[in-house]
């Protein structure tokens, strides 16, 4: 099994190194490589890869804020030279942390847990067969019918998950990234980095924004074209 990966990072000398070690592991294959979350973002939204490496501290767009709006699909394993994030990285459901320098057993002591993580992925269940989903909120766990979750919303650290015929959403401590990777990819769809909305809910979508209610859900750039593909899937379009 081969895995597509990019690397990110403000420093060359990081670039260059990262570069030689996807080299020479059999299973990577470098798709690219940036000097900044902001030249990454075009490419990697419309061509995501399996693994990024990708570093923290970063002018303009840090690693961290790059890994909330990344491809659910794309693992991540940060490149830093600072400890004090680590724990933030769990919350944005990296695969590993690896501190500079970086030595190249590290490094493929960390590939390979992105490519465990690949081969239990295709190997696993789909997800099409889940009803229901426990969140935690506040300091108990709630069940949540799939089938009654309206839209989502991201709130940096935390996401509020908007139900039917509830009158105040779920509140919970988890990035927008892990929840997606929770939902059935058939029925729920990302329209902007801070929403994601259960198309079968959708009875009006005007002038490029869904509406629930009194609520307007915006339809980022980003993401128009994968969700307007997705509704002509479902003959919701003429």
């Amino acid at each position: 099994m081969k895995l597509t990966c990019a690397i990110i990072d403000d420093e060359p000398l990081a670039i260059s190194l990262l570069e030689s070690y996807v080299n020479k592991t059999p299973f990577l294959e470098l798709a690219g490589k940036y000097n900044s979350a902001v030249n990454a973002l075009p490419v990697l939204s419309k061509e995501p890869v399996d693994l990024l490496f990708l570093d923290i501290q970063m002018p303009e767009l840090s690693g961290m804020e790059f890994s909330r709006i990344l491809e659910a699909n794309t693992r991540i394993i940060f490149t830093t030279a600072f400890g004090q994030y680590a724990l933030d990285s769990y919350k944005v459901n990296a695969l590993d942390y690896l501190l500079k320098p970086i030595s190249y057993p590290d490094f493929l002591k960390a590939a390979n847990k992105a490519l465990q993580w690949y081969e239990l992925a295709r190997t696993a269940p789909t997800t099409t067969s889940i009803e229901s989903i426990f969140i935690k909120t506040e300091y108990k766990l709630v069940q949540i019918e799939l089938r009654k979750i309206l839209y989502i919303e991201g709130l940096k650290d935390y996401v509020k998950i908007y139900i039917e015929d509830e009158a105040h959403p779920v509140l919970s401590l988890m990035s927008m990234k892990s929840l997606e990777e929770m939902l059935p990819t058939d029925r729920f769809i990302r329209v902007h980095r801070s929403f994601i909305v259960q198309p079968e809910k959708i009875r009006v979508i005007e002038r490029n924004r869904i509406v629930f209610g009194k609520e307007y859900i915006p339809i980022s750039d980003n993401y128009k074209q994968k969700f307007m593909d997705f509704l002509a899937q479902r003959s919701l379009l003429p």
